[in-house]
């Protein structure tokens, strides 16, 4: 009798769009196993927010380092994930918008490309992406309302760039099958409905 099959599906979005939540409503409805944005202390960060330009790359690299452990931890887990943020936003969101705001040279930023890269080729993409797409007003608005310190710098500005780059990101997108929910139309969290309207069509992608 034939073991069964295992899948892997990455929530990916901009700030404050529910990955989380989602995650965990997903882990939750399907009995899998959820895995969330790990927290490792990067010894860079603060250096990094102190002069940018110089230790962009090195901060960038560390957390690149982290999500590609993360990765290879869910290709080998036992069972069916689903996992907060992939590592693919690292490079394709976060890096490239700090070389487009010159806070990243062009020296580096292809070195960390490279690495990312050569590296990404022996790493066997999620069964599906669920993209979380969210307008600036919707993204600042739940920012605002879970009140965490750390996320009041975050302005408008940021948030905007970040937002092109994640709709260019998925535009692009080839690896994989990937399922886009607009937050601003499907509140998941607090409308039953919603909720199980994502959930169907995430079964009908996966043929659950």
């Amino acid at each position: 009798m034939s073991e069964p099959r295992r899948y892997f599906v990455a929530v990916a979005g901009n700030i404050g769009a529910g990955k989380s939540s989602l995650t965990g409503i997903i882990a939750e409805a399907l009995g899998w196993e959820p895995f969330f944005e790990p927290h490792a202390e990067n010894p860079y960060l603060a250096d990094f927010y102190a002069d940018m330009p110089r230790w962009s790359f090195h901060s960038q690299v560390f957390f690149l380092s982290k999500r590609l452990q993360h990765h290879r931890q869910l290709i080998d887990f036992p069972g069916s994930v689903v996992q907060d943020r992939s590592v693919y936003e690292d490079a394709e969101i976060f890096a490239r918008n700090l070389f487009q705001q010159g806070q990243m040279s062009a020296r580096d930023f292809s070195t960390y490309r490279a690495l990312y890269e050569g590296v990404r080729a022996f790493l066997p993409p999620p069964d599906l992406v669920i993209y979380l797409k969210a307008s600036v007003g919707t993204l600042a608005e739940r920012i605002s309302q879970r009140g965490r310190a750390y996320e009041r710098q975050i302005s408008i500005e940021y948030l905007t760039q970040l937002n092109a780059l994640y709709d260019q990101w998925a535009g692009a997108w080839t690896e994989c099958p990937m399922m886009t929910v607009d937050v601003g139309v499907l509140d998941f969290v607090h409308r039953p409905d919603d909720l199980s309207c994502v959930l169907d069509e995430l079964r009908q992608r996966l043929t659950l």
